[in-house]
């Protein structure tokens, strides 16, 4: 082991230990990941010692084409050599080429839009253009729903373990359970001003909700005269085999929420787009609502990154790659009795352990076989993969393999500690 290699890896831990959170030294340890990411290629992530990791986290869900795609480089560095940064006082060409392309790409009467750095900030954004175009003050949540930490989309996030140390959090949200469109019906009121939705929870683990679910909301919002926000933080930008996991139903919300991999695993970028008849407060008061940072070059990395995702087909390819990766882990799971599901749309797959200790065990495995997954902060139970749109055939099937070898490392490991001892 290289000598100067090991002081690196040293001295950040200290950094990291000394001035960011010790507990993040002590996670990666325990995780097996006492190293430094250094460099990263398509599915590929390179340390400093030299090892290769194949990235079926992807951030979680960031890298939609992987890491340091080449076209979105070159979009980004092209601003880098002229404008990395707006100075806000003049239009800009990149912010108006992205604005039109999302209202092209998103469904149905979409069109305006406002840009941010993360999905948090979009969904901040949503709230209160919803209480802004409607007068009201209440919004419907999911129980399990993940939006954001940030107080207001953490107020309509439904995890009490993140939510619960911040109380009393912003007023006026009511939670239902995810996937009852009767529940929904039953907690509006006058005072609602809309319904916030993720089409899948990613963070509790890829919950996948009945089918005609979010029609039926769609539908009930339309005769109750409330507004459909659905984030799309997570399943947007093609993760799910459709550019937007709504257009699995058919559904046109009346604001959608993007970030993740909007960037392309370049930038962050995040967005938030409504219909035009929820703009006019907008229209009215253009700063009432505003944001400090004029990421040219996000914007150009995220135009890069739609045209690519179009250009190069990868919508039927990554329903291909979930498809794949799906049958191979219910293979290897088959017969194991600590899998108790596998589910997932496209490139947004879950494995359900029966115990949350299993998952992380299994998952530890995995990364001691160069292969990233990521629990699920929600529901630890869950190990879920979000592979790259560009991930090759012979990757999904190494990440099976790895799955499957871990899977069978834990099996012994549980039997040895569960193996009643013998005395002479």
């Amino acid at each position: 082991m290289n000598r100067d290699t090991e002081a690196r890896v040293m001295r950040v831990y200290r950094q990291y230990a000394d001035h960011l959170n010790p507990a993040w030294v002590r996670l990666f340890k325990f995780a097996g990941l006492e190293t430094l990411e250094v460099e990263a290629e398509g599915a590929i992530i390179r340390d400093a010692y030299g090892r290769e990791y194949l990235d079926f986290a992807a951030g979680p869900s960031v890298f939609i084409l992987g890491h340091r795609h080449p076209k979105v480089v070159e979009a980004a560095r092209r601003e880098l050599d002229r404008m990395p940064l707006s100075v806000r006082m003049m239009a800009n060409e990149p912010m108006g080429e992205l604005a039109e392309l999302l209202a092209q790409v998103t469904p149905g009467d979409l069109q305006y839009v406002f840009f941010c750095n993360s999905g948090a900030e979009a969904n901040e954004a949503a709230i209160k253009l919803a209480r802004l175009a409607t007068g009201r003050p209440e919004i419907i949540a999911t129980t399990g729903a993940f939006h954001g930490k940030t107080l207001g989309a953490l107020s309509v996030s439904g995890r009490d373990m993140y939510r619960a140390p911040f109380e009393p959090l912003v007023p006026g949200i009511v939670h239902v359970p995810f996937g009852d469109a009767g529940a929904v019906a039953s907690a509006i009121t006058p005072r609602t001003a809309a319904v916030i939705l993720e089409p899948i929870q990613g963070e509790t683990g890829v919950v996948i909700p009945p089918d005609g679910y979010l029609r039926a909301v769609r539908d009930l919002c339309d005769r109750r005269g409330v507004l459909l926000i659905l984030d799309e933080v997570q399943t947007g930008m093609g993760r799910t085999g459709r550019m937007w996991a709504c257009e699995h139903e058919g559904v046109t919300p009346d604001m959608l929420t993007t970030a993740k991999g909007l960037g392309g695993g370049v930038a962050p970028v995040g967005a938030m787009i409504a219909r035009p008849r929820l703009w006019e407060p907008m229209v009215k008061d253009p700063l009432i609502h505003t944001t400090t940072f004029g990421n040219r070059l996000g914007w150009a990395a995220a135009i890069a990154t739609i045209r690519v995702i179009l250009d190069d087909d990868l919508l039927p390819r990554a329903t291909a790659i979930g498809n794949r990766l799906m049958a191979g882990l219910r293979q290897a799971a088959a017969g194991s009795g600590l899998v108790a599901d596998v589910r997932g749309r496209g490139c947004l797959v879950g494995v359900e352990f029966t115990d949350a200790d299993v998952a992380f065990l299994v998952m530890a495995a995995m990364v001691q076989r160069q292969v990233l997954v990521f629990y699920s902060t929600n529901r630890r139970e869950v190990v879920r993969f979000a592979p790259p749109l560009i991930a090759t055939d012979t990757q999904v099937d190494r990440a099976v393999s790895a799955f499957a070898d871990a899977l069978a490392e834990a099996q012994t490991l549980l039997a040895e500690v569960t193996a009643p001892s013998t005395t002479e």
